[in-house]
């Protein structure tokens, strides 16, 4: 009998027609697009963590829901968002989450893992462009537009 081998697969929840391939230019741009493609059912009760893949001309391949957590906080597992990134193959990517209370200044964890990630990014040579947080009502809070980048 021979032994099971488990593949690594990906496989994105919400799809991005390839026609659509929208190229983003600014904080705005990639806050808009997350925004209408966050569950407006959701986005008010739990935080969300999503990235936003990009190749090297800043176009959308798609983006993935990396975690759901409770009301106030949800975890980023650095080896799942880096399996991601690399098996799409991906060169630059957006992080964002939603703050369900509304509150768009950053937490100390939210610096913290934003930091962690772009230094692991540097190791692949993958651009981290920014990390927005968003809310429910569609304002936004970007990483880079403030200079915390």
């Amino acid at each position: 009998m021979k032994d099971k081998v488990n593949e690594i697969r990906i496989s994105y929840k919400e799809r991005i027609p390839a026609s659509f391939w929208y190229r983003i230019q600014s904080s705005q741009d990639a806050a808009e697009l997350l925004f209408e493609h966050w569950d407006k059912d959701t986005i008010g009760l739990q935080e969300t963590f999503k990235v936003l893949l990009l190749n090297n001309a800043n176009k959308v391949k798609g983006i993935y829901e990396l975690s759901k957590g409770g009301i106030s906080g949800t975890l980023v597992d650095l080896r799942i968002l880096f399996a991601v990134v690399l098996k799409s193959l991906s060169v630059g990517i957006v992080l964002s989450h939603c703050h369900p209370s509304g509150q768009l200044k950053p937490s100390e964890s939210d610096r913290s893992i934003t930091k962690r990630i772009r230094k692991a990014a540097e190791l692949f040579d993958i651009r981290v462009l920014d990390h927005l947080i968003i809310t429910p009502n569609g304002d936004y809070y970007s990483f880079a537009d403030n200079e915390i980048l």
